[in-house]
């Protein structure tokens, strides 16, 4: 084979021919009929046991060149590909093959190019980082959601507050009539969790266990159609009141909840983890925004298809992360298998897919342009983490993952840690944007959606690395005339 010509004809676009060699296009030829003559029925032959001339001279000399262009039309690519230099994304398209007088074929491809971007500004972006210590509050609130989970019911003999638990059967009537869903019995409730319908725990505080009463309630407008706004009621019984028993904020609690022996020891513990949390997302704000501005400063056209593949990798990471096997599928059976469809895509997914693709490409070219070029034993360092991290060993991570993909995200990150480097901190953030803030005020008001209705009386509480994908060989979409 050899690259006949090749034409980067407008940006990110190129087409290229490719020709076969006589002796190439007579081996895929002979190929096809070994392949073919099995079905062949020649009068005066057994079915299958038909020469080739004697098919070629019935069926004409042409019968097994298609069969014959599809079997070399991948190896034409690849190897255009590769004489050319080229780096392309999406699919190809074949816009013409042919057979020529000394039976060389020839096929001309359509690609879209992988995008150069012109980088601006990377080096000295000023960015916001913000500061902030750990409140006492805030460790204490920590502390006392950690003893809360921690406590233990016990029935009291006293009126219930809010904070306790009842045991409660109740039944519910509208205009006299019991309604679906009203009834229940031996149902445990958090006063104060607000898992029914406003007004109905609230009228159970001060009740024993043994008192029972009416309770009457009006339901929310956005409730289910049949007792939407209707006023309904309960009879309530309260079976048993329990409260939390909270254990003693004290070296043995601290013993029992942690690693530590005094309550001391516990609690600088838990000031140091909320203050690395804080610090964690200072620091993942703070590269945000210099990706972001790297980002705006960068010139690039991005070809659609990009695009189009990464929304297709999130969703299948998406499904992955569910135990779903979503290789075979296609994003439209992905889409009905979430309950979505293409505008849900438009507004929850292409605008990270866009972002995500145009910082990929921002970091690539900051490393080429810095020549950052991983070595044998970061790549290997990058092996070995996967496999710790998912229990497999370092040659099945070398299977999965390709040296091509670790080297690239081994470049995205040491860029993005030079960026980071060069960056300036401030301690004035930024404001938004006068043309942001505008387009802002002139959006229309957007109605809030109103909640899933239900039949039950009580409301619904609110409630790493990726394989690389292989291209796809084209097949021949033109027939040889």
């Amino acid at each position: 084979m050899y690259l006949k010509s090749i034409d980067r004809n407008e940006t990110n676009k190129a087409n290229f021919t490719v020709a076969s060699d006589a002796a190439e296009f007579e081996k895929a030829v002979q190929g096809a009929y070994l392949k073919n003559k099995k079905d062949v029925y020649i009068p005066g032959f057994r079915k299958g046991k038909a020469p080739r001339q004697v098919i070629e001279g019935m069926y004409g000399r042409e019968v097994f060149y298609q069969d014959a262009m599809d079997e070399l039309a991948p190896d034409a690519y690849t190897f255009g590909v590769k004489e050319g230099e080229l780096r392309v994304v999406g699919q190809p398209r074949i816009t013409d093959v042919q057979v020529t007088d000394d039976r060389c074929v020839e096929y001309t491809f359509d690609v879209t190019l992988y995008p150069v971007p012109v980088l601006g500004q990377y080096k000295g972006i000023e960015a916001y980082k913000k500061q902030e210590t750990v409140s006492e509050e805030a460790v204490d609130e920590e502390i006392r959601g950690i003893q809360k989970r921690n406590a233990r019911m016990l029935n009291v003999d006293r009126p219930a507050e809010m904070g306790d638990t009842v045991d409660i059967d109740f039944d519910g009537f509208l205009n006299g009539e019991r309604f679906e869903g009203g009834k229940a019995e031996g149902h445990s409730l958090e006063l104060g969790s607000n898992a029914f319908v406003p007004g109905f725990e609230e009228q159970l505080v001060g009740m024993k266990a043994g008192d029972e009463k009416d309770i009457n309630i009006t339901f929310p407008e956005n409730y289910t159609e049949e007792l939407a706004g209707k006023d309904v009621v309960f009879h309530v019984k309260v079976n048993e009141v329990s409260a939390p028993e909270y254990p003693e904020l004290d070296d043995e609690f601290a013993k029992d909840v942690s690693e530590f022996d005094t309550f001391e020891e516990y609690k600088d513990d838990v000031r140091s983890g909320l203050q690395k949390k804080l610090d964690d997302e200072a620091e993942k704000a703070f590269k945000d925004t210099l990706v972001r501005k790297a980002c705006e400063a960068m010139q690039v056209e991005i070809p659609a298809v990009m695009v189009e593949e990464k929304i297709d990798e999130f969703l299948y990471n998406y499904a992955s992360q569910f135990g779903m096997k979503a290789g075979d599928m296609s994003r439209a059976e992905l889409l009905k298998l979430f309950g979505m469809n293409e505008d849900s895509v438009n507004y929850m997914i292409r605008p990270s897919a866009e972002a995500q693709v145009k910082t990929d490409l921002m970091l690539e070219a900051v490393a080429k342009a810095e020549n950052i070029d991983p070595d044998e034993a970061e790549l290997e360092a990058y092996w070995e983490k996967v496999a710790k991290n998912v229990g497999a060993t370092v040659e099945d991570a070398k299977r999965y993952l390709s040296e091509e993909f670790v080297k690239l995200e081994l470049m995205r990150d040491k860029a993005l840690d030079l960026l980071v480097a060069n960056a300036v901190a401030t301690d004035k953030p930024e404001e938004p944007k006068a043309e942001a803030a505008a387009e802002e005020a002139e959006k229309p008001a957007e109605e809030k959606p109103k909640a899933k209705k239900t039949r039950k009386p009580k409301a619904a509480k609110p409630a790493e690395p990726k394989a690389e994908e292989a291209e796809a060989a084209p097949a021949v979409e033109e027939k040889a005339e």
